[in-house]
């Protein structure tokens, strides 16, 4: 016989489904995260501009590197904290689920 479909099963099903996609996205912004710290944009620069000495020029573009490094590091605390939310959640309700649908399987005996 077939499985009938539930408001709380859809509801169940929904919250997996979109608990698996934002992790998905946070998993992608997480490894674009780490490539970006561990290979920096070189930038536009400050390279060749007549009114700036060399020692003017290499402080821009250090500081322009830290800036870069900074929002790269919030990019991935910000998605590892996406995970440490969605990943759990996920977790619960496939469960949920999966315990559900086996407790409705399992026939009683008369």
């Amino acid at each position: 016989m077939a499985e009938r479909l539930t408001l709380r099963d859809g509801y169940l099903y929904a919250v997996c489904l979109v608990t698996l996609v934002i992790s998905v996205f946070a998993a992608v912004q997480l490894v674009r995260g780490v490539v970006g710290i561990a290979y920096p944009d070189p930038g536009v620069g400050y390279y060749g501009d007549p009114a700036l000495d060399d020692e003017e020029e290499q402080r821009l573009a250090e500081r322009s590197l830290d800036s870069q490094r900074r929002f790269e590091v919030l990019e991935v605390v910000g998605a590892g904290t996406t995970l440490l939310i969605a990943g759990p959640l996920y977790l619960y309700h496939w469960r949920r689920i999966q315990s559900e649908r086996a407790a409705a399987r399992v026939v009683p005996t008369a």
